[in-house]
């Protein structure tokens, strides 16, 4: 173990194991010890210090080992909790360590165990750390959630280099299907918060008084079936991000507290008056006109006006068509990788009719679309139009040799020029590899280009994920 000193929280509180309090202490000797007997005094630490550990030695006042394993959890997931308790039953262990708890022991199992199991935990957890870091400090890295280089995506980017570093508050719009998660995520990603958990809220999922619950917390009995404390989202989201989604679907009684907690910067837990402090940046979505239901008095303007600080608005798909061919090799390399399948490609007919239709559904109607696809393909290599449930979805047969393929020209507004060449491009390679029973340099021959050149096609082609006749 290394010499360099860790912040180990112990929460001492009813020690039944009074009888090694010499003994543990001299074990952890070389740790730096923050002591806590209460669970409001273990959460003050785990704000106020870099906590490496947490180490219940008995019971918490006011509390079980579950529910100090949850708030610790909650706060940083990544904070191991190990559990020393003579009271501790077999089935109670069980339930702490399906419950996220690196290591439950009865004192009898002798504090050399207990040493070695702090040690490997905080190791563990120092390697989550550095994994952290890397990913937080790798250039940009946020970019890679958000697929797509057209010049609507590109102004999406470019918002959110300059306002991700900040903590000023984002309303993100756009139709259903967009990607307002996936720009949240990226905006997270983006700032100085980035090492912690980002915390999201769906705010037309609950009834009102769940929802209310769900965001500030309660205290055991503050309603019916409130049977122990619970910190709310606002406090899972201390010194991080708190995405409230579908924001315009929010009651308007509880819109009027969010506006408070907006101003403040401080909440209370439903039946409790204790004012709490909290450190939150706020990203709000919606896929509705928030300003038109303004207008219809059934969202607050002085709400809207606080939330409006930094608009962001998601193009629809019909906007950024030439995306598509990177969205759906990055959807069907998802789906392969989680299937555990060989690399499926589109014939070219494929990305062509994909790239024409109007995706009322966005992103994720587009994804759905080749979830399905990769489902009904069965064991075959090659997608065509039918597998994606497009009409007139007969496989594209190749064009009398020594005839350039028809390119069907869409209409205006459908598709954008770049995407437009590359279909045609990939039409001309795929049926001259064809006619040349896939030999490159007879391939070249016959389109007039360096035999390079059209290696270096192919290539581009095949990094985008789209079809080519196997060459040679």
């Amino acid at each position: 173990m290394t010499t360099m000193q860790r912040h180990t929280l112990l929460v001492s509180g009813i020690d039944n194991d009074t009888a090694t309090e010499g003994p543990w202490r001299e074990m952890v000797a070389d740790y730096a010890i923050v002591e806590a007997e209460s669970l409001a005094a273990l959460q003050a630490a785990l704000e106020s210090h870099r906590i490496d550990c947490v180490l219940l030695m008995g019971s918490v006042v006011n509390a079980t080992s579950l529910e100090v394993l949850e708030m610790v959890h909650l706060r940083d997931s990544s904070v191991p909790v190990i559990v020393r308790d003579a009271k501790l039953t077999a089935a109670e262990a069980v339930r702490l360590i399906r419950a996220g708890a690196a290591h439950c022991f009865d004192p009898r199992d002798g504090l050399a165990l207990l040493r070695e199991a702090v040690d490997r935990a905080i190791e563990e957890k120092r390697f989550l750390d550095k994994t952290k870091q890397r990913r937080a400090g790798s250039p940009e890295s946020w970019r890679e959630i958000l697929i797509g280089e057209s010049l609507a995506m590109e102004t999406v980017a470019e918002t959110i280099r300059l306002v991700g570093p900040r903590r000023c508050t984002v309303l993100i719009g756009g139709e259903t299907g967009t990607g307002k998660e996936m720009a949240a995520r990226a905006l997270h990603m983006a700032s100085p918060r980035a090492q912690a958990r980002m915390v999201a809220i769906n705010c037309s999922a609950l009834p009102e008084n769940l929802l209310e619950a769900e965001l500030f917390g309660h205290t055991r009995g503050a309603f019916t079936g409130a049977i122990s404390n619970r910190i709310g989202r606002f406090e899972q989201a201390g010194k991080s991000t708190l995405f409230l989604d579908e924001i315009g679907d929010m009651p308007l009684e509880l819109q009027a507290k969010l506006l408070r907690v907006l101003q403040d910067r401080e909440i209370q837990r439903l039946g409790s008056s204790e004012t709490i402090k909290v450190d939150v940046r706020i990203i709000a979505a919606s896929n509705v006109d928030l300003a038109e239901r303004v207008r219809q008095g059934k969202f607050r303007e002085d709400l809207y006006y606080r939330l409006n600080v930094v608009p962001l608005q998601m193009p629809p798909l019909r906007k950024r068509t030439n995306d598509i061919p990177m969205l759906v090799s990055h959807f069907v390399k998802k789906v392969c990788q989680a299937e555990g399948i060989e690399l499926k490609r589109l014939v070219p007919e494929a990305l062509n009719r994909l790239c024409s239709q109007p995706w009322p559904g966005n992103v994720r109607q587009l994804e759905n679309a080749v979830e399905m696809a990769m489902a009904v393909s069965g064991d075959r290599d090659l997608l065509y139009p039918k597998d994606f449930g497009l009409a007139n979805a007969a496989p594209v047969n190749a064009a009398p040799q020594g005839i350039v393929p028809p390119m069907q020209v869409p209409a205006p507004g459908t598709i954008d020029f770049d995407t437009a060449v590359t279909q045609f491009e990939l039409a001309m390679l795929d049926q001259a590899l064809r006619q040349t029973g896939g030999n490159k340099t007879m391939a070249a021959e016959r389109l007039g280009i360096k035999r390079t050149t059209l290696i270096m096609k192919i290539r581009n082609m095949e990094n985008a994920g789209l079809l080519l006749t196997k060459a040679s």
